[in-house]
């Protein structure tokens, strides 16, 4: 029992990154509201399940590595995709409606940034010996959980934000970019 509450502990840990990235989505979505948090729940969770275990099959041969890159590749991707929208809803001064968030390479792109922290868990579960299939499940399901929520919670902030939503959405991806880049470098 104790090791499943770590693991939902973990899980939520995991999950603010999805939380975020969900929320922002939310914000930007013109496509069905249930569609993409679906869409995202799918996603976020199956890659955070799907990268704690590679990380644990990675093992202790690439911890080092994958720590010196680890936080370049979420905060950069993140950066992109958030500048891009900041940039859209500039260029087109709410002229425009919010962008559609839900198809595939930006999904993959997002799924990817959101569970780099995971492989990094995994790695770490292969250090301790831990099995790493119900915790990686745990982790998946609640990110899953997490990320239809923060599409739901994104939609109501969409409606109160009126045409901007792509600006906020944005900011709010550099912002978790930030946080994860400054994490792994100053307050280590």
């Amino acid at each position: 029992m104790e090791s499943l509450y770590t693991s939902l502990l973990i899980a939520l840990g995991l999950a603010m990154d999805c939380l975020a990235v969900s929320f922002a989505a939310g914000t930007t979505t013109n496509s069905s509201r249930l569609r993409t948090a679906a869409t995202l729940a799918i996603f976020f969770g199956g890659f955070q399940c799907g990268m704690t275990v590679a990380g644990w099959a990675l093992g202790t041969g690439f911890a080092d590595l994958i720590a010196a890159w680890d936080h370049w590749a979420a905060a950069g991707l993140l950066w992109i995709i958030g500048i891009k929208m900041i940039f859209e809803g500039i260029r087109n001064n709410g002229r425009e409606d919010p962008p559609d968030v839900i198809h595939l390479i930006p999904v993959l792109v997002l799924a990817i940034a959101t569970s780099i922290d995971a492989l990094a868990v995994g790695i770490g579960f292969a250090f301790l010996q831990v099995d790493p299939l119900i915790p990686a499940a745990v982790i998946g399901i609640v990110a899953a959980l997490v990320s239809a929520a923060g599409v739901c919670f994104g939609g109501k902030a969409g409606h109160l934000l009126g045409r901007k939503v792509d600006i906020f959405g944005g900011m709010i991806l550099v912002l978790i970019g930030g946080k994860i880049f400054l994490e792994h470098t100053i307050w280590i």
